[in-house]
């Protein structure tokens, strides 16, 4: 995985591959690499405080296996965490550190017995550009079908609106793509300042602590079809965001275990001749310049 010129890879044991070498890091050492006037330990340590307050948090099998990262030049630091909860599959985290960027990338599944949407927040930071997603990816259609819409996001409508003068559209995103944001979706890109940085932890916050009412007042499925779809929704998340990015074993823990089907059973547009991926497929069809959804969070884009 390549970000600012620093490579990561995984296997399936605990090595890494160079120039990073496993290490605990002391809190003084990541003081050192900080450098930008925003630190995403402070988003992580948010959700971590908020979600002990509603449940109780449990190591994950993954943590032993995937923790944290230090360069040997001492100018990059990767930390990763790993917990479980009662509703919760997995919650995870990566952050990457340099001298010269930040990446965040934070994400919450809940147990496949509950419908949940998926909590995600991803983010880029450079000394002068952000890149940031946050959203709380729903797991069933929200396009074609309004149940599952209206029972997550339609008291939300008014969230996303109050970012969304603070966050605008941040370009182009595919028809296919857009399947797996929400109406409340912050998708924006924005030059570094403390001011923005600001709105963006007031949103990180508002947007978990929402996520949390709703994981906390779900009620657990008993049917096993409705598991059933659910898992399978979750999974076809994951197979998509894992053929879209590399650290597969963390990030997308689940792709794996969740389910036999391929990313071109999901998504069979995207098969070529005898078997290929046609990567062109991710581009065919529409593609969204500006928000898609209206004021009241109905698509636009039928």
């Amino acid at each position: 995985m390549g970000f600012g010129g620093y490579s990561f890879s995984f296997s399936s044991s605990s090595s890494f591959s160079l120039p990073f070498k496993k290490t605990t890091i002391p809190s003084n050492r990541k003081a050192s690499i900080q450098t930008f006037s925003v630190s995403y330990h402070n988003f992580v340590d948010f959700a971590l405080d908020q979600t002990n307050f509603h449940t109780q948090l449990f190591p994950s099998p993954l943590q032993e296996k995937y923790n944290s990262m230090n360069s040997k030049d001492g100018k990059g630091v990767l930390s990763m965490m790993s917990f479980q909860a009662s509703k919760i599959r997995l919650l995870r985290s990566l952050i990457i550190q340099t001298e010269t960027m930040q990446v965040l990338d934070f994400a919450v599944f809940p147990k496949a017995e509950y419908d949940v949407p998926i909590f995600c927040a991803n983010f880029f930071t450079s000394a002068k550009t952000n890149i940031v997603v946050l959203d709380l990816n729903p797991l069933h259609d929200i396009i074609n079908q309004d149940d599952y819409k209206e029972k997550y996001f339609k008291s939300l409508i008014p969230l996303g609106l109050k970012y969304a003068e603070h966050f605008p559209w941040g370009g182009k995103l595919t028809s296919e793509s857009i399947k797996f944001f929400s109406p409340i979706v912050i998708w924006t890109k924005f030059t570094s300042s403390p001011q923005k940085y600001d709105v963006l932890y007031s949103a990180f916050r508002d947007y978990y602590k929402v996520w949390l009412e709703l994981i906390d007042a779900a009620v657990k499925e008993t049917y096993e079809y409705q598991i059933f779809d659910n898992l399978e929704a979750q999974h076809r998340y994951l197979t998509w965001r894992a053929e879209k990015d590399l650290l597969r074993s963390f990030l997308f823990n689940g792709v794996d275990e969740l389910g036999s089907k391929k990313f071109d059973d999901y998504f069979p547009h995207y098969n070529g001749e005898e078997g290929t991926l046609n990567k062109k497929g991710g581009i065919i069809g529409k593609s969204f310049e500006n928000r898609p959804w209206d004021a009241r969070g109905e698509f636009l884009g039928r």
